[in-house]
């Protein structure tokens, strides 16, 4: 199971902090990460932490604003906004996450994903 929170509406330049609790899997998987739906697009992946080494991939639109941390004993993940943007404007979910690569690059998957939170930047 996961739940994600701490979505809302703010303006340009301001920040939120998501949250996702999950339970009833276990980090076999490779990691844990966030991917956003903005409305009309597709999803796009934002990030994914590898359990292992605690390396994170952030998506490029977003380095330098977001970041992400872990609290281990509550078993919940964090997704700091800084310096939100318009284009930020997503459904914003959290997932189990891999890496794949497909002739030669590296993308990320995400699997049992909560029922995401909505992030409402206005200009």
């Amino acid at each position: 199971q996961v739940v994600e929170s701490g979505g809302g509406l703010v303006q340009s330049g301001g920040s939120l902090r998501l949250s996702c609790a999950f339970s009833g899997f276990t980090l076999d998987y490779y990691g844990i990460g966030w991917f956003r739906q903005a409305p009309g697009k597709g999803r796009e992946g934002v990030s994914c932490t590898s359990s292992s080494d605690g390396s994170t991939y952030l998506v490029d639109s977003v380095k330098g604003r977001f970041t992400t941390s872990r609290d281990n004993a509550k078993n919940t993940v964090y997704l700091q906004m800084n310096s939100l943007k318009p284009e930020d404007t997503a459904i914003y979910y959290c997932a189990a996450c891999r890496p794949e690569v497909y002739e030669g690059s590296v993308e990320y998957e995400y699997d049992f994903w909560g029922q995401g939170t909505q992030v409402i930047v206005s200009s």
